[in-house]
């Protein structure tokens, strides 16, 4: 499993969103300026994760977009799936009508617990979680 662009940068903005949770409605201007992704690619993001129960939307001069949940509701898995589709490492662990040796395939095993070991790891890890670690980070690196 490869994570393209679109899924990094997609979790990218669900972070800022996060971090800038308390603040109401945040633009795509400003998140791209901050996260340095051009506002355009943002866009072509948006459309895929603007989901109701993902992002809340607000139009005009203080329109922007802001999480629809608390930042601990959203897994770094709900976010790649949304941009990325599956998680598996190969075709046949999601569709197995599609691989003619499915049925006697001595590799399947490994590819199924890898896919398991990938969904729930991702599956475990909120933007809640990303952001307290960064905190930790900062807290452990901070010099007086």
């Amino acid at each position: 499993m490869k994570v393209s662009t679109k899924g990094r940068y997609a979790l990218r903005m669900m972070l800022d969103l996060a971090q800038h949770y308390e603040e109401g409605f945040i633009s795509l201007k400003d998140i791209s300026k901050r996260q340095e992704i051009s506002k355009k690619y943002l866009e072509q993001i948006i459309i895929i994760i603007n989901k109701p129960d993902f992002l809340k939307t607000n139009r005009g001069s203080q329109g922007g977009y802001k999480l629809a949940k608390s930042p601990s509701e959203y897994t770094v898995g709900d976010i790649l799936r949304l941009t990325e589709g599956s998680l598996s490492p190969v075709d046949c662990v999601d569709n197995p009508s599609e691989c003619e040796r499915y049925a006697g395939c001595l590799t399947l095993p490994v590819w199924k617990h890898l896919s398991e070991i990938i969904n729930d790891y991702l599956d475990s890890v909120t933007l809640q979680d990303i952001l307290d670690t960064q905190q930790e980070e900062y807290a452990i690196n901070y010099v007086i």
